[in-house]
């Protein structure tokens, strides 16, 4: 792994926030989105919505995300 972590900023809620991940995980979640014919926002969101609780930092929330479709392989 790289080790360094790259920020993006979305908008969230009407919220802006920025989240930072391992390039590989960013890596992961966009080939997510693009096999789902969607945006990496929308997974994004999808993401923040799904989380059990609201507590749980979104980063970690997406980090899981990408070990689960790791996984599923």
């Amino acid at each position: 792994m790289a080790g360094h972590l790259v920020k993006r900023s979305f908008t969230l809620a009407g919220h802006r926030t920025s989240i930072a991940l391992e390039p590989e995980f960013w890596a992961a979640l966009e080939a997510e989105a693009a096999r789902r014919g969607e945006n990496l926002l929308r997974l994004v969101l999808a993401a923040d919505a799904a989380r059990d609780d609201p507590a749980l930092p979104l980063a970690s929330a997406l980090r899981v995300l990408a070990l689960r479709i790791a996984q599923r392989g």
